[in-house]
């Protein structure tokens, strides 16, 4: 997977290129990353890429012309390499929330181009041109699209193969259950006892079958708590169980 990025703050990214788990996944060649600042791509002293907006108003608007001129470079280099064409992709609050499934969707595409825009947005006709989606990281205001597009990219890489030390950590995170789409259950590790806390003594049994039914119970409460609308969601699919309604029951006692 090659990743793309046009920003004005290209060195954002050695965070995802350099450290954890993006970083050991991106030297091991399990994915690639290019990140490009459209100022390199403007033609006058100053290096515009931003101006007023017209019919007036606070904040000035990307310029057009630079982040074409860097998709461009982008494309021709793409083609050059021999990886395959890739979306591009405005980071937007009017865009569509990311969520888990677009994650697995990138970490098993050819990857993506990103966009990240600043100040009061990008020239419309830029949008329609040459943006094929736009996905936004929530329903609040960033500075610019750099921290949702590395969001995006660590949760994409590491649900590439290869890119967690186990196989299965990336299948037991939440959100990622197959089956539920709940969140993970609590976790525990030595010692056995902090603060006074014990483990819970079934994480200790050895039981497997009983150690899978608590984790799933936990899964369902914190689910319930803290995520209602997920829950609906899974139960609207059809994906709880008899004996997780009961559970969930139990909890209004």
């Amino acid at each position: 997977m090659r990743i793309d990025v046009i920003s004005l703050f290209p060195d954002m990214f050695g965070v995802v290129r350099d450290s954890g788990v993006t970083g050991r996944a991106h030297n091991q060649g399990i994915w690639a990353l290019h990140a490009w600042n459209p100022r390199d791509f403007t033609h006058d002293i100053h290096r515009t890429v931003d101006d007023r907006p017209y019919g007036g108003g606070p904040g000035m608007v990307m310029l057009a012309e630079p982040l074409k001129q860097t998709l461009q470079t982008i494309r021709t280099q793409r083609g050059t390499t021999s990886v395959d064409n890739a979306p591009v992709i405005l980071l937007s609050p009017v865009g569509k929330r990311f969520d888990q499934s677009l994650a697995a969707r990138l970490a098993n595409s050819a990857g993506a181009i990103f966009v990240c825009g600043r100040y009061e947005g990008v020239d419309q006709r830029f949008i329609d041109g040459y943006v094929d989606e736009q996905w936004s990281l929530g329903d609040f205001v960033l500075s610019g699209g750099e921290i949702a597009a590395l969001a995006m990219i660590d949760a994409a890489v590491r649900l590439m193969p290869g890119a967690l030390n186990h196989g299965d950590s990336s299948l037991q995170d939440s959100f990622q259950d197959s089956i539920s789409g709940l969140l993970d259950s609590p976790h525990y590790t030595r010692p056995e006892l902090l603060w006074d806390q014990p483990v819970p003594p079934v994480l200790l049994s050895g039981n497997h079958a009983s150690i899978a039914r608590w984790r799933r119970e936990q899964s369902l409460a914190l689910t319930s708590k803290n995520r209602p609308d997920l829950l609906e969601h899974a139960r609207h699919l059809g994906l709880l169980t008899k004996s997780d309604e009961k559970f969930l029951d139990s909890l209004k006692t």
